[in-house]
């Protein structure tokens, strides 16, 4: 069994001002169910609308992640999904009171300090990891950002900014796995340049900035003049520069930080990918846009896998074998229709069914030609499918499937002797009163050759 999901235990606030709108927002968590995922309710707006976090409802990024869905959007998510993601939390609903997410501090730090005060709850369903198995990359020639994502068995990052100043330089950051998350980069700040702080300002882009939410670098001093100004725009007594380094001389939790917020922001956006990651993640100047860039091009990878033939090894050990299948199943010869199954999560299942002339069908079926009869195909994905939807139960040999209905079903090509069926079923949503809708799929090598929809109800035996 894989590692299962977490939500937190007990509600948890947390309150401040929106670094961008400058707007007073309380922020709730509260636990969530199985594959809920994050999810923002806005319950200042009316119908107290809820907005997925998820990469395909993002809207902005220009100075922060923007997420919108049902007619409300809410602002700067970055910081506090990373929290949720560090922690290893999965399902979590955020209601918020207002259009943007707290900046605090600037880190993630107090997002992961009132998540451990409300507790990790662990919780039934297990993780479905994307797992890298292939290189992915992107570009972005005009920024000159480049992310790529390379095979490992831990969510592990690497980082590179250069900004070509002389403060910052050329700066690296890696995190090794997430367990790293809370003492290495949690606390690491946002910062902004200070030629970039007096723009921003003026245009009334940071409403809720403040000196004590953001690391603010100096890499050009600037006449006295300037920074008086500058102080009455930010509501500060004074505003202090001794010569090129940091605003104020705040002191950094790390020389590196700027990199490890950089860092903490991929955390946060990678987040929106709606699954757990299991890869290495190398990026050279990120940013929000690159950041939700890539986390698209790993959803449609995700999207695209379940189309794909699933990978099967022959010789890899399987989840069961055909003995371990009729321990479940009800089914014998000549109507046991898998003979392996190679994957099984809470939300997918893989089995395997090598065709041979031996099978009885194939006395009646064409002999001449002999071809796989279709329903047989069906009744194959459909036991595949018992497997994943009794998985789910205590004593699954106590419970039958049966079916309900069967939908949109198509078949591409013929199934012939000497074939070896591959079944990819998924769950089309959660599984309600005992009933199973899977979205199945059929493959040959690399080719799809049948698929359909298929509603099945588990029923406890009479004893």
């Amino acid at each position: 069994m894989g590692d299962k999901q977490q939500t937190i235990k007990q509600e948890a606030s947390l309150q401040g001002v929106g670094l961008h709108t400058g707007k007073k927002a309380t922020i709730t968590f509260k636990p969530a169910p199985d594959n809920h995922g994050y999810v923002f309710q806005r319950i200042d707006v009316e119908g107290k609308p809820l907005i997925k976090a998820d990469v395909d409802h993002v809207v902005d990024t220009s100075r922060g992640t923007t997420l919108e869905q049902n007619g409300a959007r809410v602002h700067t998510t970055e910081h506090l999904l990373a929290a949720a993601y560090g922690m290893g939390i999965d399902n979590l609903l955020i209601e918020i009171d207002g259009p943007e997410v707290p900046i605090l501090d600037g880190s993630a730090h107090f997002f992961l300090e009132s998540l451990k005060a409300a507790g990790i709850q662990e919780q039934e369903a297990e993780k479905d990891y994307f797992i890298v198995d292939e290189n992915l990359t992107y570009e972005d020639l005009d920024r000159q950002t480049e992310m790529l994502a390379v095979p490992q068995d831990e969510f592990r990052l690497t980082v590179m900014v250069d900004y070509n100043s002389k403060v910052l330089g050329t700066q690296h950051a890696h995190m090794y796995h997430l367990g790293e998350f809370e003492e290495d980069i949690s606390k690491c700040r946002t910062f902004v340049f200070l030629r970039e702080l007096e723009y921003l300002a003026k245009n009334n882009l940071i409403k809720g900035g403040d000196l004590d939410n953001a690391i603010v670098l100096v890499d050009k001093v600037m006449p006295q003049d300037k920074l008086d100004e500058l102080a009455e725009l930010l509501n500060k007594p004074k505003v202090e520069v001794k010569g090129i380094g940091v605003l104020n001389n705040v002191d950094l939790h790390f020389q590196n930080e700027p990199a490890r917020h950089k860092l903490l922001d991929i955390v946060g956006d990678l987040a929106l990918v709606g699954q757990p990651i299991k890869g290495h993640i190398l990026a050279a100047r990120p940013g929000h846009k690159g950041n939700v860039d890539f986390a698209k091009i790993i959803k449609k990878e995700i999207k695209q896998r379940k189309q794909r033939a699933p990978k099967y090894d022959p010789n890899a050990e399987p989840i069961y074998d055909v003995n371990g299948i009729e321990k479940i199943l009800p089914h014998r010869y000549p109507m046991l229709l898998v003979d392996k199954i190679i994957e099984l999560t809470d939300t997918h299942v893989v089995g395997v069914k090598s065709v041979t002339m031996n099978e009885q069908f194939f006395q009646g079926h064409f002999p001449g030609a002999p071809v796989m009869p279709g329903v047989l195909q069906i009744e194959a994905m459909a036991q595949t499918g018992g497997i994943l939807a009794l998985n789910t139960v205590e004593e699954p040999e106590k419970y039958l499937t049966y079916f309900l209905k069967i939908d949109k079903v198509k078949f591409k090509r013929k199934v012939v002797p000497g074939d070896t069926l591959v079944f990819r079923l998924d769950l089309m949503g959660p599984i309600r009163r005992g009933i199973v809708n899977m979205m199945a799929k059929a493959f040959v090598g690399d080719k799809l050759v049948a698929e359909g929809e298929l509603m099945a109800q588990i029923v406890k035996e009479n004893t």
